[in-house]
């Protein structure tokens, strides 16, 4: 795989972009959007055409769609939900002497779009000429707000170059716009034609504008509203006016050199399946007064504030490779804005920041966002495992369904409904009941909230726990196997002891015991009897591992070495991904894998295998792992870096970070791709930081590959702040706030308090056994400046 270079210019706290390339649009506006996990805002430019794809999203607003079987079955999702493109109040359009301005027309002698990492912020700096020779610059700032979960807010300037000019603004709000991009690509969302019903315009006679919708099927109701800010020279006129998806704010005068017409657009959002019109109304009318007391200054302060907290316990610093310096604080940035206010509500595979898979929330964001949300910004992993708590009681309904206690979480959802049409792929993905269930441990262990643990914690585990019982049984040997289920390789499905999954369940079923004897009294109330905590431990002790003896391997499900091989070498590098070349038949039938599976189980349980067994397992997994999956080489970093093949986990570290920067799927236009955002910092703090935490303890094992010659990082784990530095010679703890710790290095176990404590780093040798990938899909080789 060739890694594109970057069309961004590589910083440090910023992704900015010199010249505006109208070809690769769609993909700078998943790149440049902003969100705070209720609003999200695709990058479009400000006059809102020429676009890639329109976009802004409330989180879990959908619309309902059915879903076409060309053969019924029981238990399958009757209905699919697709993530609705709310009335956008992003649109400022801008007239020049009667010229629209258009980046298509006239001369664009510079445009700058500049993401401000510290700062939360989109800054566009534009200098034009219109096709009759008339010159303006052209500055806005747009940001979503982090401290006012319903607002957002544009500062929009304008100034003639050379000599006047009359100047019109149009500030808009317009729902159900002409949406034109469509893909043959599955992962792409599916196309809904004017999904909102209106039910008030109110232009803004009094000074807010206001639009109430709601969704056709859903029957979800949406409020937007808009005021403005403006100041421009004397006899500048304003007037206001509204009908049907569009209500507008016009501004109109005459600019001389030296003059600017400065406009600051505050809007906000608001939606509920349950409040009525009128009540909507009066919310979003009340989230503008709030965000306008302290006014756009105020805004600003507000926002680098919070995120001067939240890099203060994230930050990631690296020396020796700056593309992935910036990329894994984009990724963070990201991951912030996917995540700061969401108060109970999921965090879908893009984010807001897209329409890809539907705006769907999957697996991804247990175990491939919580982790590193748990450790930087705990609140808001809280907060997405609270959502699953919500869905609980569909989950509960669906394991009914399909005849089986406890519950079934959806694999891919936004209102907590299963609505994957495919089931070997969805439904048989009962692994996601045991990710969820490594989230709430791993944000136990890493908070020792107690309180979550008996309000959230308990009720998921026990559910999920459950579930395994009833899909498991004891065969004649006493093994305890769980058949017919699809693990996170989606090149392989309905097959018997996944690896993963077992390994996972076994956790699952451990730790709920573990929880429900810590708090029997609340367990009680949930109807867990001892008995049934007998039950989990016994099936947990059993669990069935398959194992290679003849190649000295584990096998990622029960007979998956025995089949045969893909044909790799007859493999054309355009046939990749397999997926959209090659019938799923073919793929379950050979040993092919779209993306880390029982290498992922090597990283998340590395407790039940030895060192010798994974760096075997390794080895024959990465010669047969095509990584047709964004989700896959993080994780192949992680356990590159422990087996000592360094470089190789430098080159998957790159791969896993500039997923979107250089839109190395070619489908960043859908959005980012949260997991592997995330995935660099998994990459290099689980990976090159051998970081493992569990049972209130956290080791580290560093190693630094030789492109590399500082790493270091900060996390948070019980009440303290902890920052670790790593050189090629040794690395340096620093306990920046909290009560004194334990840690372990490389297995040497020492405390901590005020005063830092430096170790050697711990030179690492190059395996000994050959790791290859299939020809053609060797990740590419960091290129260090």
């Amino acid at each position: 795989m060739m890694i594109q270079h970057p069309a961004f210019a590589v910083e440090p706290w910023a992704v900015r972009e010199h010249t505006l390339h109208l070809d690769v649009l769609a993909q700078t506006e998943s790149v440049f959007a902003l969100s705070n996990g209720h609003i999200g805002l695709r990058g479009n430019l400000d006059e809102g055409e020429p676009h890639g794809q329109p976009g802004t999203y409330l989180n879990s607003v959908y619309e309902l769609r059915p879903l076409p079987y060309a053969e019924a079955g029981y238990g399958y999702p009757e209905s699919g939900q697709t993530v609705v493109n709310v009335t956008n109040g992003k649109l400022i359009r801008l007239m020049v002497d009667d010229e629209p301005f258009d980046v298509r027309y006239g001369t664009l002698h510079e445009h700058e779009r500049v993401l401000d990492l510290r700062a939360g912020t989109l800054t566009r700096r534009a200098h034009w000429s219109s096709p009759t020779g008339t010159e303006v610059r052209v500055t806005s700032t747009r940001l979503v707000s982090f401290t006012h979960r319903a607002v957002a807010a544009i500062h929009y300037e304008v100034e003639p170059v050379g000599r006047p000019c009359g100047v019109v603004v149009q500030s808009e709000l317009v729902a159900n716009e002409t949406v034109e991009y469509q893909t043959g690509d599955p992962r792409a969302a599916a196309v809904l034609e004017s999904p909102l019903v209106l039910e008030e315009n109110m232009p803004a006679k009094e000074g807010v504008a206001i639009m109430v919708h709601s969704t056709r099927v859903s029957r979800l109701r949406v409020a937007a509203a808009m005021c403005h800010d403006i100041d421009g020279p004397e006899g500048t006129r304003v007037d206001a006016d509204g009908a049907h998806d569009v209500s507008r704010v016009t501004i109109a005068t005459r600019l001389k050199p030296g003059q600017k017409l400065r406009l600051v657009k505050f809007f906000s959002y608001g939606w509920s399946a349950k409040r009525s019109r009128p009540a909507m109304h009066d919310q979003v009318v009340a989230a503008l007064a709030a965000a306008r007391l302290g006014g756009w200054e105020g805004l600003l302060a507000e926002q680098r504030r919070f995120l001067e907290e939240f890099w203060a316990g994230a930050d990631v610093e690296l020396d020796g490779d700056p593309e992935v310096q910036q990329a894994v604080r984009f990724g963070l940035f990201h991951l912030v804005q996917a995540s700061a206010r969401l108060e109970n509500r999921p965090i879908p595979g893009k984010g807001l920041t897209g329409s890809g898979y539907d705006g769907h929330a999957f697996w991804d964001t247990e175990m491939f966002v919580l982790p590193v949300l748990t450790y930087t910004y705990p609140r808001a992993a809280a907060d997405a495992l609270a959502w699953r708590q919500s869905i609980l009681p569909k989950a509960q309904e669906r394991a009914t369904q399909l005849g089986f206690s406890g519950a079934a979480f959806p694999w891919r959802t936004i209102n907590g409904e299963e609505c994957s049409g495919y089931w070997p792929a969805g439904t048989a993905a009962f692994h996601i009941n045991a990710d969820i269930a490594d989230a709430v441990v791993r944000y136990v262990d890493a908070t020792k909230d107690t309180s979550f643990e008996r309000s959230t914690g308990l009720p998921l585990l026990a559910a999920t726990a459950r579930l395994w019982c009833a899909l498991g049984h004891h065969d004649a040997q006493g093994r305890y196997r769980i058949d017919g289920v699809t693990g996170p390789d989606e090149y392989s499905a309905v097959a018997d002891d996944n690896v993963y999954t077992n390994l996972m369940a076994e956790q699952n079923l451990r730790e709920a015991a573990e929880a429900a004897s810590r708090h029997f009294e609340l367990a009680q109330r949930l109807g867990i009897t001892l008995d049934e905590i007998a039950t989990w431990r016994d099936a947990a002790a059993s669990m069935y591992v398959p194992y290679d003896e003849r190649l000295g391997v584990h096998c990622q499900s029960e007979g998956f070495t025995r089949h045969a091989t893909w044909d790799f070498e007859g493999t054309r590098p355009e046939q990749y991904p397999l997926l959209l070349h090659f019938p799923y038949f073919d793929l379950y039938r050979k040993q092919v894998v779209k993306q880390a599976d029982l290498v992922l189980a090597l990283h998340l349980r590395g407790g039940a295998f030895t060192p010798e067994e994974k760096l075997r397992d390794f080895a024959y997994y990465e010669a047969i792992t095509v990584r047709d999956s964004s989700l896959s080489a993080c994780t192949q970093a992680v356990m590159a870096a422990e087996v000592g093949a360094l470089d190789l986990a430098h080159a998957y570290l790159g791969e896993a970070a500039l997923m979107d920067l250089a839109d190395l799927e070619h489908n960043t236009m859908d959005g980012v791709h949260m997991a592997s955002l995330a995935g660099a910092w998994i990459a290099l703090v689980c990976g090159f930081g051998g970081m493992r935490a569990g049972g209130g303890h956290i080791c580290f094992a560093p190693k630094l590959p030789p492109g590399i010659t500082r790493l270091a990082f900060r996390l948070r784990y019980r009440g303290r702040l902890l920052r670790v530095g790593v050189t090629p010679a040794s690395t340096t703890y620093r306990l920046l706030s909290g009560p004194p710790m334990t840690l372990t290095h490389h297995g040497h176990r020492f405390s901590i308090d005020g005063r830092p404590v430096t170790h050697p780093t711990v030179k690492v040798s190059p395996p000994k056994v050959s790791i290859r990938q299939p020809p053609g899909r060797e990740p590419a080789p960091r290129q260090i400046p």
